[in-house]
């Protein structure tokens, strides 16, 4: 579990393909890595991350192909700036937002402007995820912890402060740049307990019977 508060930005250093995974190497820049050991995990722009090998300068973690298949890594190069959060602990102080480290989906960035010293960005999001945007709420982009100021459809707006821009990547970010997003975790988990007795309902099945509909309250 994260909190979305980047605590270093880092570099890919290394991306060596082996099969259809892919063994990433990141150099970690100023993170303290002295309390970490093989197995912990590290949130990498927003993707949980377990720590493989350590390199003196950083870490070395697999990308399994539903990763790339489910995140802009698949676009990432060498020299790819990378924000980065060790797993939370239970006495961290809770300064972001519940953050999974499983990302929901791909966003773009569609426009950016200069608002005072502070950038505005408007992003579009996959449209199956925008049921879960909303103003006010929670957001992680590439592994921060953003306020959503306004929504339209799939797009959503933030407003990046000087500090966020300082310490994170998020100001390298221009129209077109691919990002990781997660939802808010309790919207998530929301939808799924309203659907009530129809989660139980297989998507795989498609045989609808009349005694289906009757053991889930349709019919009487």
């Amino acid at each position: 579990m994260f909190t979305g508060i980047i605590e270093a930005v880092g570099q890919i250093v290394k991306m060596t393909r082996k099969g259809e995974d892919i063994a990433l190497t990141v150099d970690s820049g100023k993170l303290d890595l002295s309390d970490v050991t093989l197995g912990d995990s590290i949130a990498t722009n927003g993707v949980c991350l377990t720590v493989v090998a350590l390199t003196g300068k950083g870490y070395v973690a697999d990308l399994s192909l539903e990763t790339l298949n489910c995140t802009a890594f698949s676009h990432y190069k060498v020299g790819q700036a990378v924000n980065l959060e060790k797993a939370m602990l239970a006495s961290s102080r809770f300064g972001g937002h519940m953050v999974s480290g499983h990302v929901d989906g791909v966003a773009h960035v569609v426009s950016r402007a200069p608002l005072g010293r502070a950038i505005e960005f408007w992003l579009e999001a996959p449209a199956h995820l925008a049921k879960y945007l909303a103003e006010k709420g929670s957001v992680t982009v590439d592994g921060i912890s953003l306020t959503i100021n306004a929504v339209d459809g799939p797009r959503f707006k933030l407003t990046i402060v000087p500090h966020t821009l300082q310490e994170t990547s998020i100001e390298s970010m221009d129209v077109g740049f691919s990002v990781n997003i997660e939802v808010d975790l309790v919207a998530r988990y929301l939808e799924r307990i309203l659907m009530g007795e129809r989660a139980a309902i297989s998507t795989k099945d498609t045989g609808l019977t009349l005694e289906k509909l009757a053991d889930f309250g349709f019919i009487k």
